[in-house]
């Protein structure tokens, strides 16, 4: 659009710089950022739903999994980056883009999909610390560890960002140091650096076997398998990319923060998910009775499982209480984004203008105060078992997901169209795009396709199971065709050469840093404590 004005500016200008409303603040530092982004949405997908998912497959086909995912996620990752990186103004999150690069009924539609799914994730991950609690205690009632929990979610989400931050900050570490403990923990079994000195190496490979079947048998029981394998691992990576946008509006310097984040992720990745699906694979077998008999908590932990296997003393417990902080940490970045989301859907109008209002620190409260109410889906494990509820809930919020990063490939898409049209240079660009927008559009209606394709077998078929599983689609495109009846007048898409490219992009520009000269070894470390 440039410099002239248009309908399109008018409605972002209106929101977007309405100073009747305090704004959320950008107090995330770069540490806060890598932290958060590395460790933020880390939680029992990866600690416990992975041995769910190995049960079914086998150490190979959740090792294959994972690898197909994470170049799914990367693919998404690199698209959304450029997209972010060039307007992270306050409220910016994919459902504003998707208003501000595509439509107002994608932005809705998108807006609402971030906000109910989000806060279904943090109800998921408070159902996930019952379970896990169960592994010390079960004659105290579920209902009381999710309140406990809830409580403290909920306050550290009402801090401002900075606090918020500092205490995802030191979450996120013990995830790591968690994780890399673990890793170091699994080489030395497989060497027979255990109590009882056995040389583990690749046994479980070879028995029970490195591809279970699943359903049927012979080759297509195995291919079934590994598709099964690649349903249940995606809950550990659900949202992960969307985090990174979301922070975005609240960090200092936003541009360079957002691009080192994206160009970092890659590692991270192959750190923690490729390297923790072989180490599973290397500690756990497939077949053991705890990961197939649908043990509670993390008594179902592949992790927890091989310790105990090992034959090592109080460690278990240990691990049990780290898994146990990372559930509570995810929970408490859910509600963040669910929050956020929230705020972003009144910046664009699209929600009532109450949820923009942020206190003089830059909390969204009303927003935080609704997002939070969705915890109350976690209850629903004090009537019903809770290994079914956390499984309900990780079928839906998968649909969900997929359905997310399905839309922020078309972001990218009608971005990229209107920076082509309108000249403009992008502050961040990866190599892989825009090809990679194309691999992650794929891997995203695929995943969405096969996400509850086993209820299909008729010894699989459950009710209750399909609807969880499916009703992410329908509730979507509800939202988007209900907005567009209302906005029939809206062209499906704008047009690249009356994008509004413009509004809050000084904002973006005072708020940068002079980048920062390379920082020596002990600088570094620094960094940890500062």
């Amino acid at each position: 659009m440039g410099d002239k004005g248009g309908p399109l500016q008018a409605i972002v200008e209106a929101d977007l710089l309405d100073e009747r409303y305090q704004t959320t603040q950008r107090g995330l530092k770069n540490r806060h950022v890598q932290l958060i982004a590395l460790g933020g949405t880390i939680g029992t997908g990866l600690f416990v739903a992975s041995g769910q998912a190995m049960a079914i497959g086998g150490p190979a086909s959740l090792l294959v999994g994972y690898i197909i995912i994470s170049v799914i996620i990367y693919s998404l990752v690199t698209a959304v980056g450029e997209v972010a990186s060039y307007l992270p103004v306050h409220g910016a999150s994919m459902s504003y883009h998707g208003f501000r690069y595509v439509s107002r009924s994608l932005g809705f539609a998108m807006g609402y999909l971030y906000w109910y799914s989000l806060a279904i994730l943090m109800a998921y991950e408070l159902t996930a610390c019952s379970l896990i609690i169960s592994y010390w205690n079960t004659s105290i009632n579920v209902a009381v560890w999710i309140s406990i929990m809830l409580v403290v979610v909920v306050m550290l989400n009402f801090l401002p960002v900075r606090g918020y931050g500092e205490v995802e900050f030191w979450f996120a570490g013990i995830k790591i140091i968690t994780l890399i403990g673990l890793f170091l923990l699994s080489f030395i079994l497989m060497l027979g650096g255990g109590p009882d000195h056995d040389r583990k190496g690749f046994r479980y490979w070879n028995n029970p076997g490195a591809m279970n079947e699943y359903l049927v048998g012979g080759n297509t029981g195995r291919f079934v398998a590994l598709l099964a394998t690649i349903q249940k691992s995606s809950i550990a990576f659900i949202f992960g990319p969307e985090l990174i946008v979301l922070s975005g509006s609240e960090m200092i310097s936003p541009r360079q923060n957002v691009s080192r984040a994206v160009r970092n992720f890659v590692y991270r990745l192959v750190f923690f998910y490729v390297l923790g699906a072989l180490a599973i694979g290397v500690i756990c077998p497939s077949n053991d009775s705890r990961l197939t008999s649908g043990g509670s908590g993390a008594g179902s932990s592949p992790f927890v499982v091989g310790i105990k296997n090992a034959g090592i003393p109080v460690l278990d417990h240990i691990i049990n209480a780290a898994i146990l902080t990372s559930a509570w940490s995810a929970g408490n970045a859910f509600l963040y984004m669910s929050s956020r989301s929230l705020y972003s859907l009144a910046v664009s109008g699209n929600a009532p203008k109450i949820f923009k209002t942020c206190t003089r620190r830059g909390v969204p409260y009303y927003a935080v105060g609704a997002s939070s109410l969705f915890a109350g889906l976690a209850y629903l494990s004090v009537g019903s078992s809770s290994s079914v509820v956390f499984n309900w809930l990780v079928n839906f919020t998968n649909t969900s997901g997929f359905i997310s990063w399905a839309c922020c490939c078309v972001v990218y898409f009608r971005f990229c169209r209107a920076v082509q049209v309108q000249g403009i240079e992008k502050p961040y660009e990866s190599r892989l795009q825009p090809w990679g927008a194309y691999i992650g559009m794929a891997g995203s209606i695929f995943l969405m396709l096969i996400n509850g394709f086993t209820v299909f077998f008729p010894s699989e078929w459950s009710v209750s199971n399909f609807f969880t599983a499916y009703i992410g689609i329908p509730a979507f495109l509800a939202l988007y065709f209900g907005h567009r009846i209302v906005y029939w007048r809206d062209p499906w898409a704008w047009k690249p050469e009356d994008v509004d490219m413009q509004t809050g992009l000084q904002e973006i520009l005072e708020a940068e840093e002079p980048p920062r000269p390379r920082r020596t070894l002990k600088e570094k470390m620094s960094v940890l404590v500062d």
